[in-house]
């Protein structure tokens, strides 16, 4: 591979704020990798609504350069690091960083207090070239296009992770509102291969087709039916064993209304209001239990790579050009886009 250029093309955002802007710089350093750190060349990187957060100054961000959805090559190595990396295709995810040592790792890394994340506190893939720990680096099985991948590094482990604290068995009832989005479609697919049923909840005609085309049990449009009542006609008038919440404050206080006794609340979609949780009151008459989750670990991505590379996950993804990305970013705030967006990042 060509050693890299001493600078590279990055989106860089000045400041996050509400009128906030990137700007296309060609002017940026190529970092060095240290010990037990590569050196990736980015191919393409998925956008996630919430780099929209960030750069709105809504979530903490203290790094310049977005992003959190990368694929590339390893085209350099740090000291320690083993030659067979080289030229690898490999994925730039969230957790771009963990200890590994503390209490919280020994049960979910991705709960670590020292974690750094790419595009949050770390600069992100929204450039050619970032630097990656060999410790957490992914392998993206060959089988898989890189345009593909990207998404599965965030919008599908925030999926293939929060279904999984829900903790149900095979056979149980799941609702997904917004299961025709970025976010939902993928999780529709992976909860149908956990063994679980779907109620899908949306609007349109064309998502309804989506979601029971991608093995949902149930489509509901939140325009046309009582969710709350159909939920509960479908489940013997209990309600689902759980339900992962994608969206905002309204999503989340709908989501009560569709729970079970002992049921369980999975909170993904990031929301300010702290009107959206119920009483301490409601929560102890009805057994309530309410997990958040940001991404998956390492083992959930290992398994969600094998479902896709099986062709049983598959992501929508319409491909942009990297000078599209500020309005790919104002799309996603206005939630114009359906499925997820990968961005090219130039050669």
């Amino acid at each position: 591979m060509n050693p890299p250029k001493a600078t590279q093309t990055a989106a860089w955002l000045p400041a996050p704020g509400p009128n906030a802007r990137i700007q296309i710089r060609h002017d940026i350093p190529v970092p060095s990798p240290g010990l037990n750190e590569v050196l990736v060349k980015l191919t393409c990187t998925g956008v996630c609504h919430s780099d929209v957060h960030n750069l709105l100054g809504q979530t903490p961000m203290t790094t310049h350069i977005g992003g959190h959805e990368g694929i590339g090559h390893v085209v350099a190595l740090g000291p320690g690091c083993s030659e067979h990396l080289l030229s690898k295709r490999v994925g730039v995810k969230w957790l771009h960083t963990y200890c590994n040592v503390c209490e919280i790792c020994a049960l979910d890394e991705t709960g670590c207090p020292h974690q750094h994340n790419s595009g949050r506190d770390v600069p992100g893939t929204f450039q050619q070239y970032t630097i990656h720990p060999v410790e957490g680096l992914t392998l993206i099985p060959e089988e898989l296009s890189s345009e593909s991948a990207a998404p599965l590094l965030c919008a599908g482990l925030s999926m293939y992770g929060s279904i999984s604290r829900a903790g149900l068995k095979a056979g149980e009832w799941l609702v997904l509102p917004g299961a025709g989005g970025g976010l939902g479609h993928l999780g529709v697919q992976i909860a149908r291969e956990m063994g679980y049923k779907v109620i899908a909840v949306d609007t349109g005609e064309r998502k309804r087709e989506l979601c029971l085309q991608l093995g949902a049990s149930v489509f509901l449009d939140f325009k046309i039916d009582d969710v709350e009542m159909k939920v509960r006609e479908l489940t013997n008038g209990y309600g689902a064993h759980a339900v992962v919440c994608l969206g905002g404050a309204a999503a989340y206080k709908q989501a009560w209304g569709y729970l079970r006794n002992c049921g369980t609340l999975v909170c993904v979609g990031l929301v300010p209001d702290k009107g959206a949780m119920p009483s301490p009151f409601e929560m102890l008459q009805h057994s309530w239990r309410v997990v958040g989750s940001t991404v998956g670990t390492g083992k959930h991505l290992e398994a969600l790579l094998r479902m896709a590379e099986e062709g049983k996950v598959i992501a929508r993804v319409e491909v942009r050009e990297f000078e599209e990305l500020e309005d790919v970013l104002e799309r996603l705030g206005r939630y114009e886009i359906e499925g997820r967006v990968v961005v090219r990042i130039p050669e």
